[in-house]
């Protein structure tokens, strides 16, 4: 198991008190693009899915945006049976 792997579980176990920078850096082991359009948001990107993934970068990060990134990653890998 990876380290961005465990990360996720501990995401999925606790979508609280999240940084972004912990968000990109599952991201990035996992492959997808990160993009920050210059606001107060960070998106999310892989080419292998039609729908990007918009999270505020205020923190804390809301568990409500930690749930969706961890769905988000868990479609990115084929796991959707999981979410």
């Amino acid at each position: 198991m990876t380290r961005a792997d465990k990360t996720l579980e501990d995401m999925r176990a606790n979508p609280r008190d999240w940084r972004i920078a912990t968000l990109e850096a599952v991201a990035a082991a996992h492959g997808a693009n990160v993009r920050k359009p210059g606001g107060s948001h960070v998106v999310f990107e892989h080419p292998a899915l039609a729908e990007a993934l918009t999270v505020p970068a205020r923190r804390p990060i809301k568990p409500v945006y930690v749930r969706r990134f961890v769905q988000w990653i868990d479609t990115l890998r084929g796991d959707d049976e999981q979410a």
